[in-house]
């Protein structure tokens, strides 16, 4: 398998990730790394991101999630590979 296969990820953030533009931020990201997919909240208080792309994009899009937006504090970021079912968006979808 190379860097250029497609997978589907869903990453699933803890720490303080609600009301600090980490969605925005995750669809920004998303958005310059040209991956399909979205961000939501989640009621315990993570984010949960399922993001569409080549293997060598959701590397660096796993990276850029662990480290957040300026005003986060991302403590966990847990990683899964999922079926292309668990997408819900043509673009990137942030839910409010």
């Amino acid at each position: 398998m190379s860097g250029w296969d497609t997978a589907v990820r869903r990453f699933t953030a803890a720490g303080r990730v609600q009301g600090v533009g980490y969605r925005m931020y995750a669809a920004r990201v998303a958005s310059a790394l040209k991956l399909k997919g979205g961000a939501r909240n989640l009621p315990d208080g993570r984010v949960e991101v399922v993001a569409l792309g080549p293997i060598h994009a959701l590397e660096r899009f796993e990276a850029a999630l662990a480290e957040g937006p300026r005003l986060s504090r991302v403590e966990k970021l847990e990683s899964e590979a999922v079926t292309v079912e668990a997408l819900t968006a043509d673009g990137f979808d942030v839910e409010f």
